[in-house]
């Protein structure tokens, strides 16, 4: 019984990251399950002011904190998929893309995820004008008209957020009012560069390869007007903040919902399974905010022990006092400090690494199996391939794990011709015999990205983080030559799993090479493919893929 869990947390959002505080910190060993970076849909929000205790953060700053809260009380994380669930029996079983687990107790905070609208064009032109995270995208509508769809607490601090890069910022609002607090709906309502629309709908947007048009209806007068882009200007934007649908349908067959497939729970949270709870958006509840979902994750976490705690005495698992601290494991790495910039860490210098995050990169090091290079080339003319080779440098001398050659563009023509390199500055990783191994970053892996090139770095390696055999022996087996181009914004919390993904395929697979780069760097690229919206993959310079992909898709899409 040694390797059971006593509570398995599903999601890493505020609720999960709360109830892994709670459960650590009562000596439980705990485990908390995401498929993505911790965060939840509060990583998207640009500005959180409404969290007692803290005047003014970020969602990811937010959500930061809480992760390593709960790792120093000793919660393990795992970057994983959870494909199956069987609650069937006292011990139940999670089913991951990178194995089975085992566990007495089970708390469900997998949140809801934004909704679409479902008015003509939206999908046609989500990634060309229509997007969904401001945060994400909104420095590409800089000087361009803005529609923000939605009347709650999302709509209206984003449209406040997107003020910043908007020329104008109209609020398209079906509601005859804000349904969020009236202090955030005044701000909008005072603001200068904010127009509101309310009983209004959208009814269709279009054009060519961006938007050129959006029509509208009032549904109370059935008043049709329609919008478009004057000349001077390309394109425009609509930003859907238009609620969420619960992400539910791994549990769907498990535990009672409701009709809108919210998991239904007690006043404890817990479900109608016993040793299941539930906590956050994924529940039935009247107020889905962060402060809600963390109270939520604590209650639940506390309920749940009590549970655990009776079947431990039954089945006779010993309690293990003194749990370990977390560490960094081959299955997660958060090395990227609170404030997620492109200069990494808090030293008051112009160092890139902080010491906090270079004591991280120690530990992440000594775990790798074999040598790699990163062999940057630079491009002199080129602003950015300053700030490269700074940070490249600063890499050079942790470890003699990974080794740092620079060049000038032209100086290893050997190298470029073989990477097909057309996009300085580069910086791609190398055997110790100077081969291309097939993930290249482009720009300062800053922000986000700083966790996709370290853990690029440890998976070229080895040992490399964990894969199901029957998805690694896919990506082996697949024969055709793709190059994938990942582009990202720094502030972009979606981006790192495509990049990880993509060079994840990549570093096992000779045929197949991903590059990350960073949109804001290269303009012509965003011309070209008319870009306004990040992660976007481009598929052998042709096809774009829009959004957050897993490996699994990934792959599925350049099989296409």
């Amino acid at each position: 019984m040694e390797n059971i869990y006593d509570i398995i947390i599903i999601g890493a959002g505020p609720a999960g990251l709360s109830a892994g505080i709670y459960g650590a910190r009562a000596k439980f060993k705990v485990l908390i399950i995401d498929k993505n970076e911790t965060g939840g849909q509060i990583s998207l929000t640009s500005e959180v002011v409404n969290y007692p205790g803290v005047g003014k953060t970020s969602g990811t700053q937010l959500t930061t904190t809480m992760r390593k809260q709960a790792g120093y009380f000793g919660t393990e994380f795992l970057t994983a998929t959870v494909t199956e669930v069987d609650f069937n029996n006292d011990i139940k079983i999670i089913r991951t893309d990178k194995g089975e687990i085992r566990t007495l107790g089970v708390i469900i905070a997998t949140g809801a995820n934004p909704r679409t609208l479902g008015f003509k064009g939206e999908q046609e032109f989500k990634g060309r004008g229509v997007a969904y995270c401001a945060t994400c995208d909104g420095e590409f509508f800089t000087g361009l008209d803005v529609f923000v769809v939605g009347a709650g607490f999302a709509a209206a601090e984003e449209a406040i957020f997107l003020t910043r890069y908007g020329e104008k910022v109209t609020i398209i609002a079906r509601e005859p009012e804000f349904t969020c607090a009236k202090s955030i709906a005044d701000k909008v309502l005072a603001h200068d560069k904010i127009e509101v629309r309310f009983n209004t709908e959208v009814l269709e947007v279009g054009g060519e390869v961006n938007l050129k048009y959006a029509r509208f209806i009032n549904n109370v007068t059935n008043e049709i007007t329609e919008y478009q882009v004057e000349d001077s200007k390309s394109t425009f934007g609509i930003f859907v903040f238009a609620g969420y649908v619960p992400a539910s349908g791994l549990v769907k067959n498990h535990v009672r919902l409701d009709e809108q497939g919210y998991i239904l729970t007690d006043a404890d949270l817990a479900t109608n399974v016993p040793g299941v709870y539930a906590a956050g958006d994924i529940c039935v509840k009247n107020l889905r905010q962060v402060v809600t979902a963390v109270s939520d994750g604590a209650v639940a976490a506390t309920n749940l022990e009590r549970y655990v705690e009776n079947l431990r005495n039954e089945y006779g698992i010993v309690r293990k006092d003194d749990l370990p601290k977390n560490s960094l494991t081959k299955e997660e790495f958060s090395p990227t400090p609170d404030n997620s910039m492109e200069r990494i860490g808090d030293d008051v210098d112009d160092s890139f690494l902080s010491s906090e995050i270079k004591e991280q990169l120690y530990q992440i090091f000594s775990k790798m199996e074999k040598g790699i290079k990163i062999i940057t080339i630079l491009d002199p003319s080129n602003r950015l391939s300053k700030e490269v080779e700074g940070f490249a440098k600063e890499i050079d001398g942790l470890t003699d794990k990974v080794k740092i050659e620079i060049y000038k563009k032209g100086e290893n023509q050997v190298l470029e011709e073989e990477a097909s390199l057309n996009l300085y500055p580069a910086m791609l990783i190398c055997n110790e015999s100077n081969e291309y191994l097939g993930a290249a970053f482009h720009g300062v892996p800053g922000g986000h990205e700083f966790n996709s090139f370290i853990i690029a770095l440890y998976n070229a390696a080895g040992p490399g983080q964990s894969l199901d055999p029957a998805l690694l022996d896919e990506i082996r087996n697949f024969d055709q030559k793709v190059n994938i181009k990942i582009a990202v914004s720094l502030s972009c919390t979606m981006c790192p799993e495509v990049v990880m993904g993509a060079q994840r395929i990549a570093l096992e697979n000779k045929n197949v090479t991903a590059q990350m780069l960073d949109l804001a760097h290269y303009p012509e690229i965003k011309e070209r493919y008319s870009i306004m919206s990040v992660p976007c993959m481009i598929i052998n310079d042709e096809s774009l893929v829009f959004g957050k992909k897993s490996i699994e898709e990934i792959l599925n899409k350049i099989r296409e």
